[in-house]
């Protein structure tokens, strides 16, 4: 599918097959394979044909050459031919299965080819009609696959995740990941709307420099108004040019970095709990979930989850904010909790209590 590596907007799906120059290249060998075995057959047994075409009825190595592509192409002009009981019985039991073996290898060539691209063209066709409200990733680097990681981990299928990367390593992991790549530089149009960022759900750019980042941005946003933007930058000071061309949220990666190696060298206690918080599968979880209907009007410091902030009305307000003082239908939680507990779900053992907006 690939016969252009270099080509922008590639979409290219997991697969697990060889390379198509691979299996061309061993048919082919194959194939020269079966015309010399066929030549040193009809050679060694010369004695055994005639030559209708010269006098002397001799048949010479270039003659050998000559009557095996005839006969392996089945075009047979029986100018050459074999006349003795020996040379008769090596051709109806070598020599065709051999032609038999040679055809069946050159349109077994050719049909799994078509075959190969009407599949890949039927398999891009169906991945493009279900690709909405998914989530496309720019750039599958650490901190890309890091993302996708905890995107699959919070209940995302592989399947609504795309990537776009135009570096042959991060395609390749991507595969080897079981995701969908579109091959391309992120700052194109072309090469997202092949993504389908125009219908993504969110869209998480972890390019690796800021003002390819700032770029990748301002393409999102004019393709797609509507999708929810999380940009990852170097330096600090780029984040209010990255949230100016349209970003929802930004990630200061070396500035986090930074803040985890003073917590940690300040206070290790310290540091080992944030680095808990920020690993996922182990320890404890930063999670977000909905109010349930026995949990309104209560303080949020009252509720068994350590309720750290609240979500209402899109605005964050920290538990000890007095205008989240009783928490009101429509409220979210942003809570720390056990990791082996879902992030989006209610706590455990509370007996499938209905949520706050189902009534």
């Amino acid at each position: 599918m690939a016969d252009q590596p270099r080509a922008f907007g590639l979409l290219r799906l997991p697969a697990t097959t060889r390379s198509p120059w691979w299996e061309l290249g061993r048919r082919l060998l194959l194939a020269i394979g079966i015309l010399a075995v066929t030549v040193l057959i009809v050679w060694v047994d010369r004695d055994g044909y005639v030559d209708n075409s010269d006098p002397d009825n001799e048949v010479t190595l270039l003659d050998a050459i000559y009557y095996t592509t005839v006969t392996l192409s089945t075009t047979g002009y029986g100018d050459i031919a074999p006349y003795t009981p020996t040379a008769r019985l090596v051709n109806a039991f070598v020599i065709t299965p051999l032609r038999i073996g040679f055809l069946v290898l050159l349109i077994g060539t050719t049909l799994e080819v078509l075959a190969t691209q009407g599949r890949e063209m039927f398999r891009a066709a169906r991945w493009r009609k279900n690709m909405q409200e998914h989530v496309v990733v720019i750039g599958y680097g650490t901190k890309g696959r890091s993302a996708v990681d905890t995107l699959v981990n919070n209940g995302t299928p592989r399947e609504s995740i795309t990537i776009v990367d135009q570096s042959g390593t991060g395609q390749e992991e991507a595969h080897a990941d079981g995701l969908a790549v579109v091959t391309g530089d992120a700052t194109r149009r072309e090469v997202l709307r092949r993504a389908r960022v125009d219908l993504a759900r969110q869209v998480i750019i972890t390019a690796n420099r800021d003002d390819t980042t700032v770029l990748a941005t301002l393409t999102v946003r004019q393709l797609n108004p509507d999708a929810y933007i999380v940009a990852a930058v170097r330096e600090q000071d780029n984040v209010p040019l990255v949230r100016q061309s349209g970003a929802d949220s930004v990630i200061t990666s070396s500035e986090a970095v930074g803040r985890l190696l003073g917590l940690a060298s300040y206070s290790p206690n310290l540091g080992a709990v944030m680095e808990d918080l920020l690993t996922y599968g182990e320890g404890l979880e930063v999670a977000q979930r909905d109010l349930m209907v026995n949990e309104v009007g209560k303080a949020p410091q009252s509720l068994p989850d350590q309720v750290i902030a609240v979500v209402r009305d899109e605005k964050v307000y920290r538990y000890f904010d007095p205008t989240i003082s009783l928490l009101a239908r429509g409220d979210q939680l942003i809570v720390v909790r056990p990791s082996r507990e879902l992030p989006w779900a209610p706590r455990p053992g509370t007996h499938n209590e209905p949520l706050a907006d189902d009534e």
